[in-house]
């Protein structure tokens, strides 16, 4: 088995690895290069592989630099099956269409420049309809269920934590007799965030190919950074200015309502001034975002829940404004009154940021706060990197606003965060590779990741090519593993599970009660796992509190699997309710 490293692997963009074994071909994310002209030009060149050959992709979540050259695989003859999980699945439908409208207004800004100079005509990455074409090739899959993806592999999604439907992938590979487990990362969250659960930590593993963003560093605290965030809007306001937060349309954008939501009700020293206080969002993909969000309730951390079973839209306040038109945004900077702007995208190299940045960056009222993190090359990391004039729009622009950089907000988790999910594993990994950093936060993690648990981890440098040890890899026994016995903790995790869903399960309670006088199997335990999983998805009835449904969600709306089939049953090690895994 081999895996090829075909992006984020000098950078913290463009994620895309390809595992080999046998005549199969499987594609781990397929993203786009971010951060200026140079990362920009990457993604036109060739794949380092024939796309046609690709037997399917498995997307660890919507985030444009793991998505957005899906639709390009395509345009150049992938055909195949494209993994992930639900909610992913609908946050695409948004993001890579708003994706090929960039590259399409983009070819066409271009094409009448270049044509009254006589220069030959480009074309966009991708079309709307190449992005139409993809989305026909989605198989959404629900956390926590094995998919078979071809004779000698499976898969199974774990949550994240770092945006809506964000997965932590394991992967079972098969080989001349012998079973090996990869686990890949994808963009693991913080701990305590609001709205999303924690990221999951695994326990076994024989190969792990995990995210290094911030291997270098540790963010502070979340709630220095709500606090630092109330005291720049109070202080900015008060003197008349605006606060213009770029933010990434789909994440954290809706963190940050949920923390507006929070500060409008419960700040009483500030009521007053805080009641004056419009906040705008202005991206019509995160107000669609927003939307999908409501829409997958299932997902949401108890705190998120507790706020719906009471009656609250932790995703609504009544100072909130979603704006739809350009005519709308437009109308943002000639407005006076002090006010908050929440504009995509997060690192300011597109979209109605650069527009506000435009109208505000010269002026000392206001305030510019990033609230994620910026690549190198972008606009973004130019102004918290301290530049003093930055060209937007042909115009050169002096900055003298002030400019924060309030990282407690990252929706990736920090140095301790990496180190505790690494820690967790009770299977030593084989071997671990660090991708998706920069090469500073690499070397730095891999040197933590030797001195502390004594790995020797390879730091990820370029298109390289790793053949990986099937020998050092366990071989499995799968009808050996079902016939065990399965421990009292999972047989109560699972009770839990099932008494927090309907009175109408107390059948299937009854019954595990009963297994805990006797034994119950392994297999047992995963087909009843399987139900609460679809039961979760389909019959929540929070569901209706944040759509405005008359009904619950039903069975009608549930994804179907690959191929239309009825998902497998999950088969999975340790422990069985996809909280700690």
């Amino acid at each position: 088995m081999k895996i090829q490293f075909c992006g984020a692997s000098s950078g913290v963009t463009g994620s895309c690895h390809l595992l080999k074994s046998g005549d199969h071909q499987v594609l781990l994310d397929c993203g786009q290069f971010q951060g200026g002209k140079a990362q920009d030009a990457m993604n036109y060149e060739p794949f380092p592989f024939n796309p046609a050959e690709i037997e399917c992709v498995v997307l660890s979540h919507a985030h444009i630099d793991h998505c957005g050259r899906l639709p390009l695989l395509v345009k150049r003859g992938f055909s195949g099956p494209i993994y992930c999980t639900d909610a992913t699945a609908d946050l695409l439908d948004i993001m890579l269409k708003d994706s090929a409208y960039i590259h399409e207004k983009d070819a066409e800004d271009l094409n009448r420049k270049g044509k009254r100079a006589g220069q030959a005509p480009v074309e966009p990455l991708y079309t709307l309809q190449d992005v139409l074409d993809t989305l026909k090739l989605l198989r959404p899959v629900i956390y926590d269920q094995l998919v078979h993806i071809n004779d000698e592999m499976r898969i199974v999604f774990n949550d994240a934590g770092h945006i809506l439907g964000s997965a932590i992938t394991e992967i079972w590979v098969k080989e001349e007799g012998k079973e090996a487990k990869i686990v890949f990362s994808g963009d693991l969250g913080m701990t305590e965030r609001p709205i999303l659960r924690d990221p999951t930590y695994i326990k076994k593993a024989d190969f792990v190919i995990m995210e290094s963003t911030y291997g270098s560093r540790n963010h502070v605290e979340e709630g220095a950074s709500i606090k630092d965030l109330l005291d720049i809007v109070i202080k900015t306001t008060k003197r008349g200015g605006n606060v213009i937060i770029p933010s990434f349309a789909v994440g954290r954008t809706q963190e940050m309502i949920f923390e507006f939501n929070k500060f409008f009700a419960n700040n009483g020293d500030y009521r007053e001034q805080l009641d004056k206080i419009k906040v705008y969002v202005d991206s019509p993909m995160a107000g669609s975002a927003t939307e999908v969000f409501k829409r997958n309730v299932q997902v949401f951390d108890d705190e998120t829940k507790d706020y719906l079973l009471h009656g609250d839209d932790p995703l609504d306040f009544p100072n909130l404004v979603f704006t739809r038109s350009s005519e709308e945004s437009r109308q943002l900077n000639f407005n006076t009154e002090p006010k908050v702007i929440i504009s995509a995208s997060g690192m300011c190299e597109a979209g109605r940021i650069r527009h506000h940045l435009k109208h505000n960056l010269w002026n000392s009222k206001n305030s510019i706060v990033f609230v994620g993190y910026q690549a190198v090359g972008t606009l973004g990391r130019a102004l918290i990197d301290g530049q003093d004039k930055v060209t937007l729009f042909g115009e050169e622009i002096s900055v003298k606003a002030e400019i924060y950089n309030l990282e407690g907000f990252s929706g990736h988790a920090d140095q301790n965060g990496l180190f505790a999910w690494v820690a967790h594993f009770q299977k030593r990994p084989s071997q671990i590779f660090l991708v998706h950093g920069e090469e500073e936060s690499k070397e730095v993690f891999a040197a933590l990741l030797h001195d502390k648990l004594g790995y020797d981890p390879v730091v990820v440098r370029g298109n390289s090519e790793f053949e990986l040890d099937m020998e050092s890899a366990k071989i499995l026994n799968l009808e050996e593993a079902k016939m065990q016995a399965a421990s009292f903790e999972d047989v109560q995790n699972v009770r839990n599970q099932i008494s927090g869903i309907h009175s109408e399960l107390e059948h299937i309670l009854y019954n595990t009660d009963l297994a805990l006088k006797g034994d119950l199997s392994e297999d047992k335990i995963i087909r009843i796992n399987n139900v609460i999983q679809e039961l979760k998805k389909a019959t929540l009835n929070l569901g209706s509190i944040v759509t405005g449904r008359d009904e619950p969600i039903t069975g009608q709306d549930m994804i179907e699997g690959p191929e239309g089939e009825k998902r497998p049953l999950k088969e999975r090690e340790g422990n069985l309710t996809g909280t700690v895994n």
